[in-house]
């Protein structure tokens, strides 16, 4: 019988972490990530990418 639902992932991301933001540094953060279709995961996946870039 063959196996059902999601496969899985090779690299599950499993791990997570907690910031704290101003009411500020917050608004400004979902502006950034609406006004580039993105998820708030997707502009911080981005923006420690462009970290590694630039040590």
């Amino acid at each position: 019988m063959a196996k059902i639902g999601r496969p899985k992932k090779d690299f599950p991301k499993i791990k997570s972490i907690t910031i704290r933001l101003s009411d500020i540094e917050y608004e400004k953060f979902i502006k950034y990530a609406a006004g580039h279709n993105m998820t708030m995961t997707q502009a911080l996946a981005k923006g420690i990418e462009l970290l590694y870039q630039n040590p």
